[in-house]
């Protein structure tokens, strides 16, 4: 577990206790870190529950309406599946944030937001489940296990349950999803309602869309573009998205009592729940067997015509113009009816149950699990065949290469002549080992601790998207003679383990350390695993970049700032369109940058690039950002005065980020 302290006052929600009132609706005020950094990764044998004995005790919790909070129609699924619905659903493939690894809906920011209105009754219902299995069953494998459960019990399909998840201690994690100053700094939206990627929801609160209809306008063509949009973001296509739409409109009903708000409905002791519940400010059933799974939601609307109509909560919803029947919709539901493709499957569905249940069981599974990454970090006995949004592996041979022996090679490789463009040492020689560590920080940086993907594991770097991302150009004909080392040797050398021991062949030889690889990475057969890890290049400063890309990475600052004084590579410098590097030495890896970050006098000569004044030496906007930062200006002079302290953590930072996605 890595860690860095920065201390900031937030407002968080404190968790539930079965001995004491439930304090979910009460701010209080807390002193905690602001960069907090966990891999969320197990180390020896801890004590796990028994899942299908937790199902036990949730079928128990379903079946037994409780007075604080009665359960609509004696049943509690519907209510949990909306639980685990929005505490996965916050997730996005733009940074991998969100999801329910770390249960972070039960603290502030996420659960206060509107969508999650009175979910904090359903974690006061689970409470009990929580304390039995004490640490051996996280929040968030109770949340998803217990959405599984409901939709299993009221006769649904559930494809598997993959566990694992580790509970944070706070929303931390959750404030760059909003509404917080740390989501506006990284993405501004102009105009709640339409916001746009990198952002989730077009709606900061909402884990999807206004089920009004756009800006609250009751407009269905506007919301289908607005649920694409929305859906998309999180991993989703248009099939999985009807399903997931309509799988989960199958079961319960929407609140919305009385046009005063949540807990003013009704009077006595019934004011503000059962009957008298404000949820989303909507009313009604969307089937008429809203604890039985089926295709009625979809046989519903094509079956009705429906028209709009004020509810009880003063809130536009559409009903049938046969006024007899109970049966309300969204806008958003609607939106699936005035769109032809979307309409195309919902008539699918209307009539083929079975594409249904299999469409509904696998989307409903990705978003539960999307957040975990591999399949790999799945654990228990109800575990699936991975799908094709884990990326899954081959698995990893029984007898790995002896890397002594490819080291050798690579070292003959560093100053050799390969045909095709490349550095040059002081003395003029052909020097290819920072293109080497370029290679390899280009497959490495892309890891993400937020939901275990990207990494160098799979090497899916020498495939499309990944191979023709702008900063990857020209890496192909790099990849292509570290191809040439691997014909060398049989299938217990792979690429991926190739890629990164070439760039610690090189560091080595640059530093006088010992890099030692961890091998075991495997091939990927293409690149479809780099679809949801694409650049992030939506920053609006190099400040804000180096902050968050940082935290994404699961790196300390120490480790962080170590990594930006890698070997760079002249040549790749002016393939990307730069002027220059900040060393004429790239064979050498020592504390330099840091003093030579300091000392010169920088002039702007584009957006992203600076010149020391008079002297043919460059830095990036990157780079000169870590000055205007006064937590990493301090570790920058704490580099520069100290040689040994910085190849230690650069040492550590390297092996940290290489091995982190195995």
């Amino acid at each position: 577990m890595l860690k860095k302290i920065f201390f900031i006052s937030i407002l968080l929600f404190s968790s539930c206790e079965a001995s004491k009132p439930c304090p979910y609706a009460a701010n209080r005020q807390y002193i905690y870190p602001k960069d907090k950094y966990i891999l969320h990764r197990r180390t020896g044998s801890v004590y796990v529950a028994d899942f299908n004995q937790v199902k036990s005790d949730i079928i128990g919790v379903l079946r037994t309406s409780k007075d604080f909070w009665p359960a609509d129609f004696g049943n509690y699924g519907p209510f949990m599946i909306r639980l685990a619905w929005h505490c996965s659903g916050s997730y996005r493939i733009s940074d991998g944030r969100g999801g329910c690894d770390g249960g972070r809906i039960r603290f502030n920011p996420e659960n206060s937001w509107p969508d999650n209105a009175n979910l904090n009754q359903a974690l006061k219902l689970l409470q009990p489940i929580k304390e039995k299995y004490g640490n051996g069953l996280s929040w968030g494998d109770l949340i998803v296990l217990t959405g599984n459960t409901a939709i299993e019990s009221m006769g649904g399909p559930v494809y598997g349950f993959c566990g694992g998840r580790v509970d944070d201690i706070d929303g931390t994690d959750s404030l760059q999803l909003g509404s917080s100053s740390e989501q506006d700094a990284i993405v501004h939206c102009e105009n709640n309602g339409n916001c746009q990627w990198p952002l989730g929801p077009t709606t900061i609160g909402l884990i999807y869309v206004n089920p009004e209809g756009p800006l609250g306008v009751a407009d269905p063509i506007g919301s289908s573009k607005n649920i694409g949009d929305s859906f998309s973001r999180m991993g989703m296509d248009v099939r999985e998205t009807v399903a997931l739409i309509g799988g989960g409109h199958a079961f319960g009903k929407t609140h919305g009592a009385c046009k005063e708000g949540p807990g003013n409905c009704g009077s006595g002791p019934d004011r503000g729940k059962g009957k008298n519940t404000f949820t989303s400010g909507f009313e009604g059933v969307w089937t008429d067997s809203p604890t039985k799974w089926g295709n009625d939601y979809f046989k519903n609307l094509l079956k009705y015509e429906f028209e709009k109509f004020i509810g009880p909560g003063g809130h536009t919803q559409w009903r049938p113009t046969n006024h007899n029947s109970q049966i309300r919709m969204l806008t958003s539901d609607i939106a699936l009816i005035s769109n032809d493709t979307y309409r195309s499957i919902v008539k699918e569905f209307s009539i083929n149950l079975n594409a249904l249940n299999d469409a509904f069981s696998k989307a409903w599974y990705k978003l539960t699990t999307h957040d975990m990454g591999p399949v790999s970090r799945c654990i228990g006995k109800l575990v699936p065949e991975p799908l094709p949004f884990q990326n899954p592996l081959p698995y990893t041979p029984e007898k790995l290469a002896n890397f002594e022996k490819v080291k050798q090679i690579l070292k003959d490789l560093l100053y050799a002549d390969l045909g095709f463009l490349t550095d040059k040492t002081i003395e003029g020689k052909p020097y290819n080992g920072a293109l080497l560590v370029t290679l390899a920080w280009q497959c490495s940086s892309t890891f993400r601790a937020t939901d275990f993907n990207g990494g160098c594991n799979g090497a899916r770097i020498q495939f499309p998207p990944a191979k023709d991302w702008p900063d990857n150009k020209g890496l192909d004909t790099v990849i292509e003679a570290l191809k040439n080392v691997r014909g060398k040797f049989s299938e217990s050398l792979s690429l991926a383990d190739l890629i990164v021991l070439a760039g610690e062949t090189a560091i080595n030889e640059a530093a006088g350390i010992n890099l030692k690889l961890r091998g075991g990475r495997v091939d990927a057969l293409n690149g479809e695993g780099s679809k949801s890890n694409i650049p992030r290049d939506y920053y609006p400063n190099p400040e804000i970049a180096n902050a968050d890309n940082m935290k994404i990475m699961g790196l300390t600052a120490e480790l962080f700032v170590a990594l930006a004084a890698r070997p760079r590579s002249l040549t790749q410098q002016i393939r990307l369109g730069f002027k220059g590097t900040y060393t004429k030495n790239p064979n050498v890896l020592n504390n330099s940058y840091f003093n030579i970050l300091l000392t010169e006098k920088w002039v702007s000569v584009s957006v992203n690039e600076f010149k020391a004044d008079g002297k043919d030496i460059y830095m990036n906007a990157s780079d000169l950002a870590f000055l205007n930062a006064p937590h990493l200006l301090k570790i920058v002079k704490l580099y520069a005065s100290d040689n040994k302290l910085f190849l230690k953590n650069f040492a550590l930072a390297w092996r940290t980020l290489s091995d982190a996605d195995i």
